[in-house]
């Protein structure tokens, strides 16, 4: 399926790109232009090299993998990422990653927006119907949201034996039916 920009607004998703409104989020592969930045964000959280970083900016597309991304200042700064990936155990199903808001935006809104973004994008464009994610520190935020615990769950396809590494991990996993 492929994604159409929302001109006012696509249908059943918010409508951030209204005329007026300082904010978009957009599929980052629409705007390859936003990579070099989106790949700094990232990695002002996570480093990791550049080449491998972009590469991974790379491989987003209309399915999964998804990288989206939010901006503003007429898609010249980029506040927001995540990344949607596809479950191969779990059909209508993805796993978001990835989240991060730029350091000096972070307390103002930018998380939930990206996210309820992400949600209906998922919903809408992707027709998903349940969203996992894992989380260090940030549960409050999810549980605010509307993500709940859940067992922990392999984004590498199905497997035949327990994973000791996912049950011991400080990583706590949550989702959210849609």
């Amino acid at each position: 399926m492929r994604y159409i920009k929302p001109e006012p607004y696509y249908e059943g998703l918010p409508p951030f790109n209204e005329s007026g409104s300082p904010f978009n989020v957009v599929p980052i592969h629409h705007y390859p232009e936003l990579m070099k930045d989106t790949c700094a964000l990232i990695n002002s959280e996570w480093p990791r090299s550049e080449t491998a970083r972009m590469r991974s900016l790379e491989a987003s597309c209309d399915t999964l993998p998804c990288s989206l991304v939010l901006t503003t200042e007429g898609l010249s700064r980029v506040i927001a990422h995540c990344k949607l990936s596809p479950i191969p155990s779990k059909s209508k199903s993805c796993f978001i990653e990835s989240v991060v808001v730029d350091k000096s935006c972070r307390g103002q809104g930018f998380g939930k927006l990206i996210m309820k973004f992400a949600e209906d994008y998922c919903r809408v464009v992707l027709d998903l119907k349940v969203l996992y994610l894992s989380t260090i520190d940030q549960e409050g935020f999810y549980e605010r949201i509307g993500y709940e615990f859940c067992a922990p769950i392999s984004m590498y396809g199905p497997r035949h034996c327990e994973m000791p590494s996912l049950q011991t991990a400080k990583k706590k996993y949550m989702k959210k039916a849609l």
